[in-house]
């Protein structure tokens, strides 16, 4: 018996505005991240330009100094070439000056802010943690009244963010907000979808703004932030600068058996990789985390044992600003 052909079910008219307001965005994304690339490449060109007229050195002579082709040099100065990390090193040893300065720095900075990492960028790398934490000591001084009373909690997925977020919110009649649900509300999308079709970087610049947008919005609440929001430092700058922060942390198991708890079976695919993942991600942005005012570890603890003292914590870093 031949079968009845059945009907394809029609898009409805928002699903099909969505998909192509997400089709635009893309375009739109994928070309302002070409155009970007190319004033970036065009930039490292004159930079490198300049410093090799102010040594006076030929092209031919930076080529044999720096064990760079002559035709590669041109095409660098050029706008054309795409030179790595280690190119790119080489040159400027050849060139003696530090790496960063063949490379161009964002606009509108001050003239203060320039000079000073011009003469951090000649430091030894053996005083740069003690400079680091100078300046990040002298930063912290004037933060309590710009952080206000807004908590934000750090750390990796499945450490418990969301669920003592809740109770910390509830216990001191803060809003409680997921920054993940912001963006997908401005953006129109879930993450993955996002991610997916327009990238990382733009998802990370979404991030920003929408964390920009719940500081203005909010001079008290508990937000929640994703696991990686330490891998964008303007973004989390910005956090440490306008929340107090608490990084809740617990040991890679403990993570790996939340997050399958959460319904997400994924790394049962490959168990023993998904660890060692884990592991690295945690060790990659461990400095970063522990950046954050306060840490919590949440290991083998009830929730309610952990509510009670991430409560506490918090308490203590509000009323010290209040002083």
């Amino acid at each position: 018996m031949a079968k009845t052909p059945t009907a394809a079910t029609p898009k409805t008219p928002a699903a099909t505005t969505s998909a192509a307001r997400n089709s635009t965005v893309t375009r739109s994304e994928a070309a302002a991240d070409s155009s970007r690339a190319e004033a970036f490449a065009a930039a490292v060109g004159r930079l490198l330009r300049s410093e090799r007229a102010k040594r006076g050195m030929t092209r031919r002579q930076l080529a044999e100094q720096s064990g760079t082709s002559e035709r590669y040099l041109a095409q660098i100065e050029g706008g054309q070439g795409n030179p790595s990390v280690i190119v790119l090193k080489s040159i400027a040893e050849a060139l003696d000056v530090p790496i960063i300065d063949l490379l161009p720095r964002p606009k509108g900075r001050a003239a203060a802010l320039n000079r000073i990492l011009d003469l951090v960028g000649r430091m030894p790398a053996n005083e740069l943690p003690a400079i680091a934490d100078m300046i990040e000591s002298r930063a912290a001084k004037d933060l309590a009244a710009d952080r206000a009373q807004r908590i934000a909690l750090v750390g990796l997925r499945g450490a418990g963010k969301s669920t003592l977020g809740r109770r910390l919110a509830d216990e001191l009649a803060f809003p409680f907000i997921e920054l993940d649900g912001v963006i997908e509300e401005a953006y129109g999308a879930r993450i993955g979808d996002l991610i997916e079709m327009a990238g990382l970087a733009t998802f990370r610049r979404y991030e920003h703004a929408c964390l920009e947008r719940v500081i203005a919005e909010h001079a008290a609440a508990v937000i929640a932030t994703a696991g990686g929001i330490v891998s964008s430092p303007e973004t989390y700058a910005l956090l440490l600068q306008r929340a107090h922060t608490v990084w809740i942390k617990a040991r890679p198991e403990e993570h790996m058996r939340r997050v399958m708890e959460q319904g997400d079976f994924r790394p049962m695919a490959k168990n023993r990789q998904a660890m060692g993942d884990l592991v690295a991600i945690l060790d990659a942005r461990r400095a970063d985390y522990a950046r954050a005012l306060a840490e919590l570890d949440t290991s083998n603890d009830p929730v309610d044992e952990s509510a009670v003292k991430l409560c506490a914590i918090v308490r203590r870093q509000l009323d010290g600003a209040a002083r």
